[in-house]
């Protein structure tokens, strides 16, 4: 009698050990990069149900002041508890109206001024304004428009509001071309579909680039809806993205005077699928860094420079309302030479990415029941 496997084949055997190995080996590796490809890091809520926020900004007490469009000025804290900042304006909720953007003045821990963007007027006349108030506890005291559009529109569509403060101390906001008025983007006597700047009591530069009574606020033009401004603090770039029709969202390099194209020349299509124009290049029109078709519908932006993800510093970071994610732009020598995707495993609208004062990086989301979310290294 012979023991088991006595007459088994060598060769056969020898087959079934390697093969062992083999899936023992895949196996490993495949754990490994898994391991190797894990996020770098986790999500946590700090605040829910938030309607339609749109912006943010962060105290120097840490607690955080966050737009609805709705018309809501909301004083939120690291501890999610939130409470209704009171002597807001007034906005125009409508379409893609309401109150959008809010920024601190850069002297703010002496001065406490707020400043805030967002649609003013009525279904017949309205536009992009900008308010500034002094903030004291929960209440906006001595508010005042510094800037209200002109001419005002017909249409709840476009309304830009993106606000930046340079260096300088002037202050840049964005406006859209009021949709059903895109040719108003080409006239330097029209303030729509245009980057304006002026100084932070709303008087104008003096070294704004154009003289003409109706074009002394404007920076640049050729603009379609503008929703994301940022500058670089070592090299004083400006950076701008905005949101093309059916494709053709943009990224440019923002300079004084010079004209951004639309609607003569464009990267997309109008939404029933006809050309806007037959141009993507023309003379005396800048082209863009990038452009992306389809559409991502870039919402907003930041220049990362925190500490807690070093592999992000001098990138550029896009949240966007089509793709459900946060786009890295890599930037080498003020190009964009790569994009990857973070944060899509949530699945969400992303309104607003931003850098807080402590260096942690911040995300809103999009919707009725919206959320503030801190984004820590894993």
């Amino acid at each position: 009698m012979t023991r088991s496997g006595a007459n088994e084949n060598p060769k056969m055997t020898s087959f079934i050990s390697t093969r062992y190995l083999v899936i023992v080996w895949l196996a490993l590796l495949t754990s490994i990069q898994t391991v190797a490809q894990s996020e770098p890091y986790a999500i946590n809520t700090v605040a829910e149900g938030l309607d339609h926020p749109w912006s943010m900004v962060q105290l120097p007490s840490g607690d955080f002041l966050v737009t609805e469009r709705t018309g809501e000025l909301l004083l939120v804290t690291q501890d999610g508890l939130s409470q209704a900042i009171e002597g807001v304006p007034a906005s125009y909720f409508a379409g893609q109206g309401g109150l959008l953007d809010v920024v601190l003045h850069p002297d703010f821990e002496s001065n406490q001024l707020v400043y805030l963007s967002y649609a003013h007027g009525t279904p017949e006349a309205n536009g992009t304004a900008i308010a500034r108030a002094v903030l004291q506890g929960n209440r906006l005291q001595e508010a005042e428009q510094i800037l209200l559009v002109d001419p005002l529109k017909a249409t709840a569509q476009h309304y830009g509001g993106r606000l930046l403060f340079l260096p300088d101390n002037s202050l840049m906001v964005t406006v859209g071309e009021g949709f059903d008025y895109r040719e108003a983007a080409q006239d330097v006597e029209n303030e729509m579909g245009s980057v304006l700047r002026i100084n932070d009591d709303g008087s104008i530069p003096a070294d704004n680039p154009f003289s003409q009574a109706q074009s002394r606020r404007i920076w640049s033009y050729g603009h379609r809806n503008p929703q994301g401004l940022v500058v670089d603090p070592d090299s004083g770039i400006v950076y701008l993205h905005e949101h093309g029709p059916k494709g053709g969202d943009e990224i440019n390099v923002i300079l004084p005077g010079l004209n951004y194209g639309w609607p003569a020349i464009t990267y997309g299509l109008d939404y029933n699928g006809a050309h806007v124009s037959p141009f993507t290049a023309a003379e005396g029109m800048e082209q863009p860094m990038r452009y992306w078709t389809p559409s991502i519908a870039p919402s907003s932006m930041v220049l990362y420079t925190g500490d807690a993800f070093p592999q992000w510093r001098g990138d550029l970071l896009v949240g966007t309302l089509v793709d459900n994610d946060v786009k890295r732009w890599d930037l080498e020598e003020g190009a964009v030479v790569g994009e990857a995707s973070l944060f899509a495993s949530l699945g969400e609208r992303i309104r607003e990415v931003y850098v807080g004062r402590d260096g942690q990086l911040y995300l809103l989301t999009d919707g009725e029941n919206a959320r503030l979310l801190r984004v820590d290294p894993q």
